[in-house]
């Protein structure tokens, strides 16, 4: 027996897992939805070039603080 939600709508999935052939998700639907955020790199982990501006000469703003 499961409980759990779907990742995408949040529906309330309960019962046994054949119950649900697309699990984790509960639909077509929803299996659709997270493959094109996949495919449309809506899943990305913030690197540490993302997070922090650069200046115009390539290096990073803490790096240009320590040039004299």
């Amino acid at each position: 027996m499961i409980k759990v939600r779907c990742p995408i709508c949040e529906r309330i999935m309960e019962g046994e897992r054949l119950e649900w052939p697309q699990f984790p998700f509960c639909s077509p639907r929803c299996k659709q939805i997270d493959l094109g955020r996949w495919l449309g790199e809506g899943y990305r982990f913030p690197t540490q070039r993302d997070s922090a501006p650069d200046t115009d000469d390539g290096t990073d703003v803490a790096d240009a603080r320590k040039l004299p």
